[in-house]
C-alpha cells in the first residue's frame, strides 16, 4: 500500500508510508517504512506517530452516529532535522493489540467494519495527518474455528459493528459485535446471536448474546453466556465449547 502525504506548511516535505502488508492478525506485527524527502530548506521534525483507528457506533439518547476512533498510538520517531533535499527511510514494526477487532475473514473484508492506519507528522509545531490506509485484521486460528463452527451449524452472518463501551476484562474503549441470524436448530429459541471476542496473549473469552423470541404474554429479552478458549485448542473442542455455551443459555431460559 503506497500513499503520499504533503506537509501542509509550505515546507515542501514529502512523506510516503509503505506498509509491508495490510493483512495482520491480533497479537502480530504491523511492519512498514516511512520515507522522507526534504524540501528546499532544512526543517525540524518533532515526531512521527502511527495511529490505529476504527469507525465506531456511538449512541446518544435516541440518536446514533459513527465516528473515527483512534485506539492505539505508536511514536516511531522522536525529533530530528531533515536537511534540504535529504532522502531518509524509517522502518517500523508495531505490535497489533490482541483485542483489535476483526475486519477481514479469509482475505475478504468483513461487511460493516472499517479499520485503518494513519501516519502523523509533527513539523514546525503543527500536525499533518494523512488519509487512512485500510487495515485488514484476520482471525486468530481459534477465532476461525469458532466462526467456522457457526457456519457449519447453519448460522447466517448478518452484520458486524463496533460499539463504544468497555467490557469486563477488556482494555479497549469499544467492542465488536458479529451478528448472526439463528441457525434452523436454534430458531425456535432465539432470533439472532451476537458474538464478541476478548482476546489476550494466551486465551480469549467468547461472549454470546442471544435475542430471545417473545411470544404471547412473553416479552423478548437477551440472555448471555461467556466462556474461555485456550490457544491451541482442537477445532472440535472449540465447537463443543460453543455448543455448550448455547445450551447453557437455553437452560437458563427454560427452553429445554
Amino acid at each position: 500500500m503506497f500513499r503520499k502525504l504533503m506537509a501542509a506548511f509550505g515546507a515542501g516535505v514529502e512523506v510516503d508510508t509503505v506498509l509491508s502488508t495490510t493483512h495482520v492478525r491480533p497479537g502480530g506485527l504491523l511492519e512498514g517504512t516511512v520515507r522522507f524527502q526534504g524540501g528546499s530548506s532544512e526543517h525540524r521534525v518533532d515526531a512521527i506517530t502511527v495511529d490505529f483507528t476504527a469507525v465506531v457506533e456511538i449512541e446518544q439518547g435516541d440518536n446514533e452516529f459513527r465516528t473515527t476512533y483512534p485506539f492505539m498510538r505508536s511514536q516511531i520517531s522522536g525529533p530530528f532535522v531533515l536537511k534540504a533535499g535529504e532522502a531518509r527511510s524509517l522502518p517500523f514494526s508495531i505490535p497489533v493489540p490482541w483485542e483489535t477487532p476483526l475486519s477481514s475473514i479469509g482475505g475478504h473484508p468483513l461487511p460493516g467494519m472499517r479499520l485503518g492506519v494513519a501516519t502523523e507528522l509533527a513539523l514546525a509545531g503543527a500536525l499533518d495527518k494523512g488519509d487512512l490506509d485500510p487495515l485488514y485484521v484476520e482471525p486468530l486460528p481459534e477465532q476461525s474455528h469458532l466462526l467456522t463452527a457457526l457456519d457449519r451449524m447453519g448460522f447466517r452472518f448478518k452484520r458486524a459493528d463496533l460499539e463504544k463501551g468497555t467490557l469486563q476484562g477488556s482494555m479497549m474503549p469499544f467492542f465488536q459485535e458479529i451478528e448472526y441470524y439463528a441457525a434452523p436448530d436454534w430458531r425456535r429459541h432465539f432470533n439472532e446471536l451476537e458474538l464478541t471476542f476478548i482476546a489476550g496473549p494466551h486465551s480469549m473469552d467468547v461472549i454470546l448474546e442471544a435475542d430471545t423470541r417473545g411470544g404471547f404474554l412473553t416479552s423478548s429479552h437477551d440472555v448471555y453466556n461467556r466462556f474461555r478458549v485456550n490457544y491451541g485448542d482442537h477445532p472440535g473442542a472449540v465447537q463443543q465449547a460453543l455448543h455448550n455455551g448455547l445450551t447453557a443459555m437455553a437452560h437458563r431460559r427454560g427452553w429445554f
